[in-house]
């Protein structure tokens, strides 16, 4: 990795800090985002001493704004020539329904057409990398089915529920655009449990009812713990950004222990995925 161009986000804490740390440690370039430029600034330091790598870089937006998604991707084209992996870690789990500033549920511009719009406007950075990659991060459960008619919550709001339908229409995306593109590798990994700002903010009323009394065990699992979790789980991340294994490897699905996985059957529907890729499209304002 010496020398390769990751860009990384949500990357001032969790997860993303974990895996931002392990790659910088091998020697990349790293540029993390984050919404907050204290935390973020105090990210970087932290990833900079413990890996003894100077080049950790910063770059600043909320991702559920589209405005902002636009202005990091011009940022990063300005001042980096490629880009050799991007890593769409950052995501939401919304405690209630809020719309963005672009009129759109906020699990789903977070955990959908950022990630979905990040990737469409560093494409060229991606190309100018002889062996590009993007790994997306899925969490949570993996339902059944995906609820074309319930996307963003029209009909109903139900917490995690909610939160994994919208990972579950990334995957779907993400698989979709690894069919439609040449020359750049896409791949989405689960991760696995790990205590982060996210899992500790979840609260009782985010679970369904019959599965509030798990409450308390999922906050034990949770508890924080130093990172410890967050580094185990930053692993598939590490492994994709980093694995000769995988070069080349593009639409598939890797679990916790970086093994191939079989995409949920809601993933591999044609009509599905065309039909999502459609909707996220027009709510990213590219078709």
């Amino acid at each position: 990795m010496q020398n390769k161009i990751v860009l990384i986000t949500g990357g001032t804490g969790g997860i993303g800090k974990q895996t931002a740390l392990a790659l910088a440690k091998m020697g990349a370039h790293i540029i993390i985002t984050g919404r907050s430029k204290s935390s973020g600034e105090e990210a970087i330091a932290k990833i900079k001493q413990a890996s003894g790598n100077p080049k950790v870089d910063l770059l600043i937006g909320d991702l559920s704004a589209q405005v902002n998604v636009h202005s990091l991707a011009g940022q990063f084209n300005v001042k980096y020539d490629r880009l050799d992996v991007l890593i769409n870690n950052a995501g939401l789990a919304s405690s209630k329904k809020e719309l963005t500033a672009d009129g759109i549920e906020s699990n789903f511009a977070v955990n959908v057409v950022a990630p979905f719009l990040l990737t469409h406007l560093l494409m060229d950075s991606l190309n100018a990398s002889p062996a590009a990659r993007v790994i997306n991060l899925m969490g949570g459960d993996v339902p059944a089915k995906l609820d074309m008619d319930n996307l963003q919550s029209e009909r109903s709001f139900d917490g995690l529920n909610t939160y994994s339908q919208t990972k579950l229409a990334m995957m779907a995306v993400m698989y979709e655009f690894a069919q439609r593109t040449k020359g750049v590798t896409i791949n989405v990994c689960y991760p696995g449990q790990a205590s982060t700002r996210m899992t500790q903010s979840v609260t009782p009323e985010m679970f369904p009812t019959a599965m509030q009394f798990i409450f308390p065990i999922f906050k034990w699992m949770t508890r924080p713990d130093g990172g410890k979790s967050a580094a185990k789980a930053s692993r598939s991340s590490v492994y994709l950004s980093s694995s000769q294994d995988v070069e080349g490897i593009s639409g598939k699905y890797f679990d916790a222990n970086s093994r191939l996985v079989e995409w949920p059957p809601a993933v591999l529907g044609t009509d599905i995925r065309e039909k999502l890729w459609e909707t996220v499209e027009r709510l990213a304002h590219i078709a």
